[in-house]
């Protein structure tokens, strides 16, 4: 094993065979932790930007968050309904995608793919990012350095991934958990000391006030920020529609288990979203967002005052004094799940990719699985698309938030469009009566979530277009238009290669040979034999002259070997090589489209990598500009110097090691190493 096959080996883990694919499936308990990470981490942020847009209308405002935190609650609840029936209708994995597809056609399905690959990226960036601004509560050091610490970080997620679901999901699993336990703890905790015990929890922000930028906070003013704010909410959305796209990854029977794991999520996710807001209002908790105009006031002056997130303030509220283990248990795992909520784009992406890859609207290399079974290229192009995200806006929540959400209910609302569709389509045919009530109850509930997603998609694009959700469009139109120019140019390729009626009978009428000679050796007479044992029609060598005397010693070596192929020497006033040989080969090229050139290159097969720079350059040049050439093929012939032997010891180590079963040490039937059997 070289260096780089040990350092990824040490970074991904060992091979795993198409075979072992079965073994990487998830049980609830892990797909849970895998698909809703994203989903449950947005009650750490999404009750920030609630306050926060909240906090341009002062104190007027405040009174609206428990409000805002229920509409947000009920959309949350038909959206899960509402996906329950997508996983039981398309269990294959296409999500979104394949409901829009199959029931409105190619163009809404791509219109679903973009916003959620954008979505995706999105997802990735704020995620982080909110996980790095959490993280300041207890390591102050990293203000001014967002960006970059939240770029490692997805780095480190992203080697995490390439390790495959189930192991990612297992190592992710028990910050999760953690969370929850954390969230539901500190809400029931903190609801028994405010009711149970009667004691008065202020939050550390509760005795200052709140000016905001808006002074007449009622009318139109009040209902657009009331529409902005709930916009900003339903970021806690994120994520559902990702089990939809993952139900392959469960364990049999698969969309059962995926519905049952939606309904934990929505459950969860309602539960803490709620006690969170609760516990902010009952504590007096208040944000300000600076960049809007509004500000802390005490005694009626204006008072700059560093704020944690809703997170830190409430965890500091409700276990610092009395329970410190308790405030550093919450803050870490808030941290990390906001760290970790990026995984479920980092499952949902690559699948969805591998999908469109499939399908023609990315590049192939999307669709084909890594060394663990995972899509490794979409897992790389995700995490290199998230960090150019947080470099630009060095990972500042409050500004990517508002591209944040258009592409989710985008996909929910068509979607939802699709499945009605799809139930209409199947009532037409479908004669039993309780599976034509069941059909008909299914309809009812896309048929609600259509509603509300389609009402917070217009509230979202009403109240946030101007704040910069106009460039999320932008990106989805700017995706949907590259997929649709990649499934061209797939189309084009296509009818281009494809074979006509002739093709497969139709054969060179002459073949002429061409040997590239640069030193009269072992390397070139192996090329001439190769060329002379082919029998084509004509057959000579042409070396290129840069330097005179070179040339003469050629010549007189070339005479020498008595090898029967002449030897054509061309001119090269400028001493390039590849220039005057490219001329020549195209001089020689006739008009007939069924005559062919073949121009034998000698090669050099070396051992290390260093080697290859030393060798081959030209040969490597030439092979580039002749692929280019109309009737003209090219045959490397190898000739393996000395060192070659340890490129074949290593690639042989791998092959065996290919053919062991991992982890049993087992010979698999078939293996190069074992003896023949005699008959």
């Amino acid at each position: 094993m070289n260096v780089t096959d040990f350092a990824k080996r040490l970074l991904v883990g060992r091979k795993l065979a198409s075979a072992q694919l079965g073994e990487t499936l998830l049980p609830k308990r892990i797909a849970l932790p895998v698909f809703a990470s994203d989903a449950l981490s947005s009650v750490a942020y999404a009750p920030d930007e609630i306050l926060l847009t909240l906090s341009l209308a002062g104190m007027a405002g405040f009174a609206f968050s428990w409000e805002i935190a229920v509409a947000v609650a009920v959309v949350m609840l038909l959206v899960v309904l509402s996906y329950r029936q997508t996983v039981h209708a398309y269990p294959s994995g296409g999500g979104d995608y394949e409901v829009a597809t199959v029931n409105l056609g190619p163009t809404a399905g791509l219109v679903v793919a973009s916003a959620l690959l954008v979505d995706y990226i999105l997802t990735v960036a704020v995620s982080v990012s909110s996980g790095v601004q959490n993280a300041e509560a207890m390591f102050p050091f990293l203000q001014g350095r967002e960006g970059l610490v939240a770029a490692v970080v997805i780095v480190v997620l992203m080697a995490m991934n390439l390790r495959g679901v189930r192991e990612s999901g297992s190592f992710f699993a028990v910050p999760t958990y953690g969370f929850m336990i954390g969230v539901l703890g500190m809400t029931i905790w903190g609801l028994f000391r405010l009711f149970g015990l009667g004691e008065d929890l202020q939050a550390p922000t509760a005795g200052y006030e709140v000016v905001g930028s808006i002074t007449d906070f009622s009318g139109l003013a009040m209902v657009f920020l009331l529409a902005r704010a709930f916009s900003s909410g339903c970021a806690a959305l994120t994520g559902v529609e990702a089990i939809s796209n993952g139900v392959p990854a469960f364990q049999k029977p698969k969309s059962r288990n995926a519905a049952t794991t939606l309904a934990l999520l929505g459950g969860i996710a309602i539960t803490m979203l709620g006690g969170i807001v609760a516990l902010a209002k009952f504590t007096g908790l208040k944000l300000i967002d600076e960049s809007g105009g509004s500000h802390f006031v005490k005694d009626g002056v204006p008072v700059e005052l560093a704020h944690d997130t809703v997170m830190g303030q409430l965890a500091r509220t409700i276990f610092y004094d009395a329970f410190q283990p308790g405030f550093y248990f919450v803050i870490t795992m808030t941290m990390v799940i906001l760290f970790l909520a990026a995984n479920t784009a980092f499952n949902g992406f690559p699948v969805l990719g591998s999908i469109l890859a499939r399908d023609g609207f990315l590049p192939r290399a999307l669709h084909t699985r890594g060394d663990r079974l995972a899509y490794s290229n979409g897992i790389l192009a995700l995490a290199t698309a998230a960090i150019v995200l947080v470099l630009i806006y060095n990972a500042s929540v409050t500004a990517l938030i508002q591209l944040y959400v258009v592409g989710v209910f985008v996909s929910f609302t068509v979607s939802q469009f699709g499945m009605m569709r799809h139930w209409t389509r199947h009532l037409t045919t479908e004669k039993d009566p309780k599976v034509r009530a069941r059909m008909q109850r299914s309809r009812v509930i896309n048929a609600i979530g259509l509603t509300g997603t389609g009402l917070v998609l217009v509230i979202v694009l009403a109240s946030k277009f101007i704040y910069g959700a106009y460039l999320a469009v932008l990106a989805m139109a700017a995706v949907f238009l590259l997929m649709r120019a990649i499934r061209g140019h797939y189309e084009k390729v296509a009818r281009e290669v494809a074979v006509g009626p002739t093709d497969a009978r139709m054969l060179p009428s002459r073949v002429r040979a061409v040997i590239m000679v640069q030193e009269v050796n072992k390397p070139t007479v192996r090329a001439v034999n190769f060329a002379r044992a082919t029998r084509a029609s004509s057959i000579e060598a042409v070396t290129v002259s840069v330097d005179d005397a070179e040339t003469r010693a050629i010549i007189a070596q070339w005479d020498a070997q008595q090898l029967d192929v002449p030897l054509k020497v061309i001119a090269s006033p400028y001493r390039e090589v590849t220039g005057p040989f490219l001329n020549y080969v195209k001089g020689i090229r006739s008009d007939n489209p069924r005559d062919v050139v073949c121009v034998y290159i000698p090669e050099y097969i070396v051992g290390h990598w260093w080697e290859q720079v030393l060798h081959n350059q030209t040969g490597l040049i030439l092979k580039t500009r002749l692929n280019f050439m109309q009737g003209v093929m090219v045959t490397s012939v190898p000739y393996q110097l000395a060192s070659s032997k340890y490129a074949f010891d290593r690639a042989q180590r791998n092959t065996a090691a290919a053919w062991r079963r991992p982890g049993t040490g087992q010979v698999r039937m078939g293996d190069p190493r074992e003896p023949a059997r005699k008959e």
